[in-house]
């Protein structure tokens, strides 16, 4: 090749070379795909009642795990604040709210509220009076779990003597219907004796100052029948306060605390609440109703829950089973 002819081509590559590098240098990046899906508010009760507090954090962390942003709130029990936190959501333009609502009538018009501005509701562990508003209410089986727990109370008294019965907040549906479940069991045994029903309001505090007021106007009793674990614990301490170490006690709810208690030989039974599957559940059937306008599932859903005595306690830690076997 002649120095002149190589000249020309290294000057056209040269060209080449510009024209090359600034078609490169003039293109857009690509932007980064998104990893959230968009905003899930989940909202419950009190978390330091550990139910509550186990169930969003499961919650948050699988609405997470499924690409979306999860904002976790806390209506304290309280029905305006419940609204407010819903509004807050509609503001920030949530695609869906995981919630354990403050009260089966008060809740209905904030999940029409949610609803009406386009947000899907998937409710757990407590249920609403109407149906059509929320896309999913997933609730443990309570009815079945407090025929379970009052068998097993029944059982321990040797199906006679008196007995009192905590029940929780009066707005709560769940209140009534494990109510109802541990007198489908205990009316039929003509040998149990209800002589005291009151409302702790699902507290441990307030089980304690209940127990001691209602132990000392009925010191015969045999047993203390609780609508949930921190009521349990509540009535528990009392007793034990009072010396009354013979007393019966079960709860309701699968805590790590009532299980703890019912292997030491104090609080007798309970019921394991699946709570994980519930928070689980959820988030899963948002995502599902998000991306396909269906979860698949009907609006009305329940989990049977398993009874909790020494002989299987040990096998269940933060609401669920542990992959233990047997108990020592």
């Amino acid at each position: 090749m002649s120095k002149k002819k190589l000249v020309v081509f290294l000057s056209l590559l040269a060209v080449l070379s510009i024209v090359l590098s600034a078609c490169g240098s003039s293109a857009t990046p690509a932007a980064a795909p998104s990893t959230s899906g968009g905003l899930i508010c989940v909202i419950v009760p009190p978390v330091d009642n550990p139910f509550f507090g186990t169930q969003q954090e499961i919650a948050a962390q699988k609405v997470e795990e499924l690409g979306y942003t999860a904002l976790k709130l806390v209506h304290d029990d309280d029905a305006n604040k419940q609204s407010e936190l819903i509004d807050s959501c509609i503001a920030q333009k949530a695609v869906a709210i995981i919630l354990d609502n403050a009260g089966a009538d008060a809740t209905v018009a904030a999940v029409q509220k949610a609803k009406d501005a386009g947000i899907p509701s998937f409710l757990i562990d407590r249920e609403i009076t109407k149906e059509g508003v929320a896309v999913s209410q997933i609730v443990s089986n309570n009815f079945q779990g407090a025929t379970l727990v009052a068998e097993e109370f029944a059982t321990l008294l040797g199906e006679e003597g008196e007995y009192i019965e905590l029940t929780g907040k009066d707005t709560d549906t769940n209140a009534h219907v494990r109510s109802d479940g541990y007198h489908e069991v205990l009316d039929a045994l003509p040998g149990m004796k209800m002589v005291a029903q009151q409302t702790a309001n699902w507290s441990q505090t307030e089980a304690f100052d209940v127990m001691e007021s209602l132990l000392a106007a009925n010191p015969n009793i045999k047993g203390v029948i609780c609508g949930n674990d921190t009521m349990a614990l509540g009535a528990q301490a009392a007793l034990l306060a009072a010396g009354r170490t013979d007393v019966v006690v079960v709860g309701f709810d699968g805590s790590d605390d009532v299980n703890e208690s019912i292997l030491k030989g104090e609080i007798d039974a309970g019921a394991l609440q699946p709570v994980a599957e519930l928070a689980t559940q959820a988030a899963i059937q948002a995502d599902a109703y998000i991306k396909t306008g269906s979860t698949g599932k009907p609006e009305k859903q329940t989990i049977d829950m398993v009874l909790i005595t020494a002989e299987n306690a040990c096998q269940y830690t933060g609401f669920g089973p542990n992959g233990k076997t047997s108990c020592p």
